[in-house]
């Protein structure tokens, strides 16, 4: 089950800063001298603008291929939490090992925030935090200030917290096994740059999550990631078919590809294929397997069902939008011979007012 996550009491005052150049474009590391203290009066927005973009995120933890302790991001993590008075040095650490792996041509410079975050409650506990942001697009903005008895307007340029691009919050908890991390990446949700290069984690792989993970691909693979174009295959059909997938994570406790194949998938020997390679092409950009048994948990299946439903367009100018609860009775199809045109016919019980 995913952890209780609370972040109403948390508070930080210390912060590492650093400007993170390209070395391919010859872009220079810059870190700070010192510690930056956030004052009293900043404090309390200052924490809510850093944590923001961390609630509802999926769990990882760092890995590496032959030893936990040769990962560099979470021995500099490891270090803070043991030690205060290593956040300035091994805080420039983290931002020379991000500039480090920043030599590839598409990575922009960017400006580096590390956060040590205090009072986070994690299952209750309380729990300390290191918060890494990185901003790589700096937008301008309009300061009005009042000096000699007179306001001045000038425009100033800052990052705006609501586009930061890059993230990570690493809660001390579950040191053994390579923390609870939360990530994110606005440049794709399985950017190999930040995760394996620079951080190294994994997402951490449980029944919820491969609830959610196959759940999600079953729906997105009917509902149009099929390869299917075909024009029988309309959004009605697609929606019918996702909603048959549903059905079946409903009525089974437990997941099994060959049952899901054989029930879901109809035995169809080329949509079998295409779904393999759909579940493929998820495995390698996520750059980890998913397992074909496990326990269905039901709380992930109502986020997935809300994914259901489509958008039937036609060329008269007309859109219909199928939501997750349509039924496949309440449409029904025909060609008028008069007109020569097709029809659709939608029945209800009550129309809303």
């Amino acid at each position: 089950m995913p952890l209780s996550i609370r972040f109403n009491k948390a508070t930080t005052d210390q912060v590492v800063l650093a400007r993170v150049g390209n070395p391919l474009q010859e872009q220079p590391l810059e870190t700070s001298r010192e510690v930056c203290r956030i004052q009293d009066s900043d404090r309390e927005l200052f924490t809510r603008l850093l944590l923001k973009p961390f609630r509802s995120l999926a769990g990882y933890c760092f890995d590496h291929h032959s030893s936990l302790s040769k990962n560099e991001t979470y021995c500099c993590a490891r270090a803070i939490f043991a030690d205060g008075d290593s956040f300035l040095s091994r805080g420039c650490e983290i931002a020379q090992r991000l500039y480090a792996k920043s030599n590839h041509p598409n990575i922009k410079s960017g400006d580096l925030c590390i956060a040590r975050v205090n009072h986070i409650k994690v299952e209750g506990q309380d729990t300390e935090a290191l918060c890494i942001l990185k901003a790589e697009t700096v937008e301008p903005f309009l300061s009005i200030s009042s000096k000699e008895g007179d306001l001045r307007i000038a425009t100033e340029h800052g990052i705006n917290p609501e586009k930061v691009d890059k993230g990570c919050l690493i809660l001390n908890t579950r040191e053994e096994t390579g923390y609870h991390v939360l990530t994110f990446d606005r440049a794709g949700a399985h950017s190999r740059f930040w995760l394996r290069e620079f951080l190294g984690v994994r997402l951490i792989t449980d029944d919820s999550l491969l609830t959610n993970q196959v759940a999600g691909l079953a729906v997105s693979f009917l509902q149009g990631g099929s390869g299917d174009e075909s024009s029988e295959h309309d959004a009605a059909d697609k929606t019918v078919a996702a909603k048959r997938a549903m059905s079946f994570f409903d009525n089974h406790d437990h997941f099994s590809m060959q049952e899901f194949e054989e029930e879901v998938l109809r035995r169809d020997p080329d949509m079998v294929a295409r779904f393999k390679e759909h579940k493929a092409r998820f495995e390698e950009a996520s750059g980890q397997p998913i397992a074909d048994d496990f326990a269905i948990t039901t709380a992930e299946l109502n986020k997935v069902k809300r994914k259901l439903g489509g958008v039937m367009k036609f060329d008269t100018g007309v859109e219909v939008r199928l939501l997750p609860e349509f039924q496949e009775t309440a449409l029904e199809r025909g060609f008028d011979e008069q007109r020569g045109m097709g029809f659709v016919k939608i029945f209800f019980n009550s129309k809303d007012s």
